[in-house]
């Protein structure tokens, strides 16, 4: 599976599953990390400004056995940053920090400022703003595709309406027990590609019976289950794994999930995130 590609609305050829670094925070780590997904066979890392590793991210791939355009590179523009100037000034912050000539793929991280997620605001000319930037860079070469992450069907529908660029990928919260199943379908009636980051619930999802049971039956762990169930729904699932074991784990996906289970599956009841995972806006949801 880590071999097969989907193929974005500009053409661009991009790995069908990706290696997630959120939380490995430390340089040293994030380099460790990276280095030994692409061992194992990774050829898809997304990091984000906010995570605060872009560096070690950046060492990873260099120091890898892997040539530079073997390797699709993910970053976020901060959620934060809602006007032209001081996203272009991140854009090549990103640049910087990574220390690559260019980024495979940038995407405005959320559509509101953290610490406004729960706001009715959806700033919408402040998104136009940061897009327009991300517009520019990827005229200029410096990134061969733009996305956003977060956005609900009227921040998407904001830069369809306006944008000269339509967002080539949406980065939301979907896993079993949370798949935004609507935000998907239109998204996807868009051409645009829905990945899904945490796609294990954060872990949470581990401690479902009801998945339990489904993997169990086709002898899979719940991680290889919940890969599974997001690449047949045409998403790009995003997992993070510290081991190498669970890393080449969370690959091994190549069963397929019965149409009767996929939809058991989708009816799973919401997950109950733990209270040390609820502090991140988009698990209050």
């Amino acid at each position: 599976m880590l071999n097969e590609v989907y193929t974005l609305e500009n053409g661009i050829k991009i790995p069908k599953i990706g290696f997630g670094t959120w939380l490995i925070e430390n340089d040293s780590d994030a380099e460790a990390a990276v280095k030994q997904a692409i061992s194992v066979g990774y050829r898809h890392i997304d990091t984000a400004e906010a995570y605060g590793n872009e560096k070690g991210v950046g060492q990873g791939i260099k120091n890898s056995s892997v040539e530079r355009s073997d390797i699709f590179v993910t970053t976020k523009l901060h959620a934060e940053l809602k006007d032209y100037n001081s996203a272009v000034k991140a854009i090549d912050e990103s640049l910087s920090k990574l220390d690559l000539d260019y980024i495979d793929l940038m995407i405005i991280h959320s559509p509101k400022p953290w610490d406004k997620f729960s706001s009715d605001e959806h700033y919408f000319k402040g998104n136009l703003e940061a897009w327009w930037a991300l517009e520019d860079a990827y005229k200029a070469g410096k990134i061969k595709a733009i996305g956003v992450s977060n956005f609900e069907q009227e921040d998407l529908k904001n830069l369809l309406d306006n944008a000269s660029i339509k967002p080539m990928v949406d980065q939301v919260l979907s896993h079993i027990g949370n798949t935004p199943l609507q935000l998907i379908d239109f998204a996807q009636k868009n051409k645009i590609l829905v990945e899904a980051y945490s796609p294990f619930g954060h872990g949470d999802m581990f401690k479902s019976n009801e998945v339990q049971k489904v993997a169990k039956k086709y002898d899979v762990s719940v991680a290889q289950l919940a890969v599974r169930y997001l690449l047949q729904l045409n998403l790009l699932p995003l997992p993070k794994a510290s081991s190498k074991e669970h890393m080449e784990t969370n690959a091994k996906v190549d069963f397929v999930i019965s149409d009767a289970d996929m939809s058991l599956l989708k009816k799973v009841k919401k997950i109950n995130y733990s209270n040390k995972n609820k502090i991140f806006p988009v698990y209050q949801k």
